[in-house]
């Protein structure tokens, strides 16, 4: 069977802002499933809080919703189990960085095949507008009336720095370019951040379409390469005028799975179970 964007229609609608960013990362999952043959029953979606997790609604594929900031955990359970499954997680900048901070350093530290889309818009958009870990200095919001006065985490740097070994980042306004990045990053055989701009229409007036396009170029329109670390970071703290898109980084290492002795003799969800093994397993512990 041919896999399309229509393969995971639900019967029902999108309930998020017209205009609001999230179509434009959901457009492009769809065809980026399509294009990888991934189709409903082939994979599995974990999904944040947020207004990205009410994606889940919207895309007929096995998913699942956690507890806030734990989208991470959940992914990593699964993929231990089988590790076989591609595993994506949609996450939103608060959700990634704010609550699930501390899950997303210490996965891209252990590398498992696991993709992550982080839904950045500088807000909680779900809880209507409040200030989120990636809001820039001075940044007006709800709950910063007078300006951001920290200095915002930077998913580029943070990802690369901790570990992982895919890192790019994307734009919600361009589905085309976004498609491409994201079968990219599910393809790379590790832990692939893809971080993408994603306009809040109804609480961030600032940072709009127009905003971004005005400002935005591909890395690979240049002559650079994705192999150099230091090269990568530079490139990555770079936002203002001039703000890069595409793939910073990417290497080859062992994954987590890889490294895993359990998972020698194939997925855990078909070693079968024996009387044998188990107490094999307990005396270890004696």
């Amino acid at each position: 069977m041919t896999i399309t964007a229509d393969s995971f229609k639900t019967g029902y609608l999108p309930t998020w802002c017209p205009g609001c960013g999230d179509y434009g990362i959901w457009m492009s999952l769809k065809n980026a499933l399509g294009e990888l043959s991934i189709g409903p029953d082939d994979g599995l979606i974990v999904y944040g809080i947020g207004c990205h997790g009410n994606m889940y609604d919207w895309m007929r594929t096995y998913g699942f919703i956690g507890l806030h900031g734990r989208a991470l955990p959940v992914a990593q359970g699964a993929k231990l189990a089988n590790h076989r499954l591609p595993v994506i997680v949609v996450s939103g900048d608060g959700d990634c960085l704010g609550e699930g901070g501390n899950h997303f350093i210490h996965a891209a530290k252990r590398n498992p095949d696991i993709n992550v889309i982080i839904h950045d818009n500088q807000v909680y958009g779900l809880t209507t507008g409040q200030a989120s870990p990636t809001a820039k200095a001075g940044f007006k919001t709800k709950s910063t009336p007078e300006g951001v006065v920290d200095e915002p985490m930077n998913p580029l740097t943070l990802a690369i720095v901790s570990g992982a070994t895919f890192v790019a980042r994307g734009f919600a306004g361009d589905p085309l370019g976004l498609t491409k990045l994201m079968v990219e990053a599910v393809r790379h055989k590790g832990f692939s951040v893809l971080d993408v701009l994603q306009p809040c229409v109804t609480f961030d007036k600032v940072h709009t379409y127009g905003w971004y396009r005005s400002r935005l170029y591909s890395l690979s329109a240049s002559d650079y390469a994705p192999t150099d670390k230091l090269r990568a970071l530079t490139k990555a703290v770079e936002w203002g005028d001039h703000i890069p898109v595409g793939i910073f980084y990417r290497e080859e290492k062992p994954t987590s799975e890889d490294r895993e002795p359990a998972l020698a003799e194939g997925p855990l969800v078909s070693q079968r179970e024996s009387q044998g093994n188990l107490d094999s397993l307990l005396e270890e512990f004696q």
